[in-house]
């Protein structure tokens, strides 16, 4: 696990989406808490600037900055109730590298989970009530090549140099952006 700081440290981390991932929480950290849940297509930098010189200009890109980088682009927001499963349903296209997502999430420690409700209303109010929850905001992105980076800030440590970075650490996430990322199989004529 590697700090916000020093992304490089790590070397299973593709430096191109942990930037990306980072800029995502930077920005997103300087709204505030308890915004929606947001989604963001990573795109080849170098790609979007030939593709669309004029949207590059007005971001601010050029050829030097374009190379080995990937570009977030925010998407419509998807229903607040049901974003995980809204994710399920979603497929890009190839011009997409990779993708990211933004939760904000209430965590309770390991030795709350036997008692949370099955009832998913009582499951909400029992987290929001109990006394160790820690809020925190989970910024995940994947790549097609199978990369991953996660950032993480609580919201009893809002500062940067407390975000923590790595590979793996929203799996559950990782996996459904990932599945976005498949190939859609072509239905063959025979």
């Amino acid at each position: 696990m590697t700090s916000s700081g020093t992304p490089g440290l790590d070397l299973d981390v593709d430096p191109a989406l942990a930037a990306a991932v980072l800029e995502i929480e930077s920005h997103i950290a300087e709204g505030g808490w308890d915004q929606p849940s947001r989604l963001y297509a990573l795109v080849d930098t170098a790609a979007l600037v030939r593709r669309e010189p004029a949207l590059a200009s007005a971001m601010g890109l050029d050829d030097a900055s374009a190379e080995g980088s990937l570009t977030p682009v925010e998407q419509e927001q998807l229903p607040a109730d049901r974003f995980e499963a809204a994710l399920a349903s979603l497929a890009w296209g190839p011009e997409v590298s990779g993708c990211a997502a933004v939760v904000e999430r209430l965590v309770l420690p390991p030795d709350a989970d036997d008692a949370i409700p099955d009832d998913p209303a009582a499951a909400a109010a029992y987290a929001s009530e109990h006394p160790e929850r820690q809020e925190v905001r989970m910024v995940v992105g994947v790549t097609r090549a199978g990369a991953s980076y996660c950032a993480l800030r609580l919201r009893s440590h809002d500062d940067d140099q407390s975000v923590v970075g790595g590979a793996d650490l929203v799996p559950e996430l990782i996996t459904l952006l990932g599945a976005t990322l498949e190939p859609i199989d072509d239905v063959e004529d025979e």
